[in-house]
C-alpha cells in the first residue's frame, strides 16, 4: 500500500522519507519563475521571497501528466492519495482524471489544507502501520475528516488584501487598529471568522474557538503551525494557552506553513489543526 499526498499539506521530503511516502510538489511563482514547492524552494527561501515581493505569487495546481506519473510507479500496488481540498484547487480533479478507470487508486479529498491535510494523511500513516486494510483506512479517512478542525490568527491584512479578500481601506484601517483576523477551514473553503484587536487578544480569541470547536482529541494526530521564518508568535502562544495542552505530556507537534497557504496569510501567522473531541 502507498500513500501519496501533495506538498499543500506542508509534510517536508525528510518526514516523506520518514513516513515511508510520497509528496507530489505544487508550483509557486515569483515574477514568472515557477519552483517546485520543497524541491527547488525551501518554505525560508519562499517566506524571504515573499516580504520582498510587492505582488502576490501564483501557486499552480498538480496537473493530471503529474499525477500519472506518480501513480504510474506504484501500479502494482494499491494507492491512497490525499490531496488539497477541491473547492481550494482543481489539483484533485487532475488527481481524479490521471485515476481514470484503474481500480488500485484510491482518492480522498482531505478537504482541507495544510495543518488539516497533514493531520489526516498522520492518520492515514497511523492506520496503514497499524496494518488496517485498504477499505478499513478508506472509510475511517472519509469519516474522521469531518472532525478536522483548523484555526489560524493571522498578524496582518496585508496578504488578505492583496489576495483580492479585502480591501485596501479595510486593510489599511486593520494596521491602524492592529487588528488581527482569524481565519479557518470551514466545508473545505477558507473563511475570515472572527478579529482581535492586537496579539494578546488574538491568542485569547483563537484558545477560546479551539475549545468552542470541542476540544482537542489528543488520541488523535494533531499539529500546531507558523508562518515566516521565526516561531516566535507561535511559542508566545503556546506559553499562554499551556491549559489547552495540560493532559498532552509528549513534545508539542510544530510545522511550518508552506506556500500553499503562507501566500494569503504572510509572515506570522500561527494556527492549530486538530480533530475535535466532541465531534
Amino acid at each position: 500500500m502507498r500513500i501519496i499526498t501533495d506538498s499543500a499539506s506542508d509534510i517536508t521530503k525528510e518526514e516523506a522519507a520518514k513516513f515511508n511516502i510520497d509528496v507530489i510538489p505544487l508550483l509557486v511563482e515569483f515574477n514568472g519563475k515557477s519552483y517546485m514547492d520543497g524541491i527547488d524552494i525551501t518554505k525560508e527561501e519562499f517566506y524571504n521571497k515573499l516580504i520582498d515581493y510587492d505582488d502576490i505569487p501564483k501557486t499552480s495546481m498538480v496537473t493530471a501528466y503529474r499525477f500519472s506519473e506518480y501513480f504510474d510507479k506504484y501500479k502494482d500496488e494499491d494507492i491512497i492519495y490525499i490531496g488539497l481540498s477541491s473547492k481550494l484547487s482543481n489539483s484533485f480533479n487532475q488527481a481524479m482524471l490521471a485515476k481514470e478507470d484503474r481500480t488500485n487508486i484510491h482518492l480522498i479529498d482531505s478537504l482541507n489544507v495544510a495543518m488539516g491535510e497533514r493531520i489526516l494523511v498522520e492518520y492515514a500513516i497511523k492506520l496503514r502501520d497499524s496494518n488496517k486494510d485498504i477499505e478499513y483506512i478508506i472509510r475511517e479517512l472519509e469519516e474522521k475528516r469531518k472532525n478536522i478542525k483548523v484555526i489560524a490568527l493571522l498578524d496582518t491584512l496585508e496578504y488578505l488584501q492583496k489576495g483580492g479578500r479585502i480591501s485596501k481601506t479595510v486593510a489599511i484601517a486593520g494596521k491602524l487598529l492592529t487588528i488581527k483576523p482569524v481565519i479557518a477551514v470551514i466545508d473545505g473553503k477558507i473563511d475570515l471568522i472572527g478579529k482581535a484587536r492586537g496579539s494578546k487578544n488574538g491568542n485569547n480569541l483563537l484558545r477560546e474557538l479551539v475549545n468552542k470547536s470541542g476540544g482537542i482529541d489528543f488520541n488523535m494526530p494533531f499539529s500546531l503551525g507558523y508562518s515566516g521564518v521565526s516561531n516566535f508568535m507561535l511559542e508566545n502562544y503556546i506559553n499562554n494557552s499551556k491549559d489547552l495542552y495540560s493532559e498532552y505530556s509528549d513534545f508539542l507537534p510544530i510545522s511550518m506553513i508552506g506556500p500553499t497557504i503562507g501566500t494569503h496569510v504572510g509572515p506570522n501567522a500561527i494556527g492549530i489543526a486538530f480533530y475535535a473531541k466532541n465531534k
